[in-house]
């Protein structure tokens, strides 16, 4: 049997084709990843499942959009217009939302938040919150050092799995020479401490 989404009036194979619509088959194939590993999490955890696969479902569905696609959402929506000087691995998070609710009719605040903050994270973020930050880092086609340790943290404490996750993505941008978002800082800030 088909599952179904309620709340978008969608069938399982109806969203994928959509979701599948927006991306490249690589990060299709991320998606449906990071969806399976927020479900495992969730269950861990005592996360509910149906929103943590969904949220892991629809994290990057803009991940690929043009960025006149991110200008218009940010104008018409009244966002701060300082998005407009971060790229994408920002913008699809916190700009992307708009274009699932436009697209895919996805209103349930819980999920959206889920999925503007997962690359950015939060402080205080609720647990659906990091179970999909810290499911689409550890997702099984991830390979980079230290991921196997983010995956033992993640199955052990959420808290420890957000910090070892955002000082690492600190660290790559700083290495890169790369400008940090300034809630990203703030992420670091308020979680670091459970790696002490």
């Amino acid at each position: 049997m088909s599952k179904y989404y309620p709340e978008l009036g969608l069938t399982r194979e109806k969203l994928l084709k959509k979701v599948k619509s927006q991306m490249s088959k690589k990060r299709y194939e991320h998606v449906l990843a990071v969806e399976e590993q927020a479900i495992k999490l969730a269950k861990i955890h005592g996360v509910d499942e149906y929103k943590a696969g969904l949220a892991g479902l629809l994290h990057d569905y803009a991940k690929e959009l043009p960025t006149e696609d991110f200008k218009r959402l940010i104008i018409e929506y009244g966002l701060d217009r300082d998005l407009l000087s971060w790229g994408n691995n920002v913008l699809h998070g916190m700009v992307g939302i708009y274009k699932i609710q436009e697209d895919i009719g996805l209103k349930d605040e819980e999920i959206l938040h889920a999925i503007k903050v997962h690359t950015v994270g939060c402080p205080e973020m609720s647990d659906l919150d990091k179970v999909v930050y810290v499911a689409d880092y550890i997702e099984p086609h991830r390979d980079f050092p230290g991921v196997n340790k983010a995956r033992k943290l993640a199955k052990e404490d959420l808290d420890e799995a957000v910090a070892y996750e955002t000082r690492g993505t600190v660290k790559h941008l700083i290495d890169r020479e790369i400008k940090i978002y300034p809630q990203t800082l703030e992420t670091y800030n308020y979680y670091i401490d459970y790696l002490k």
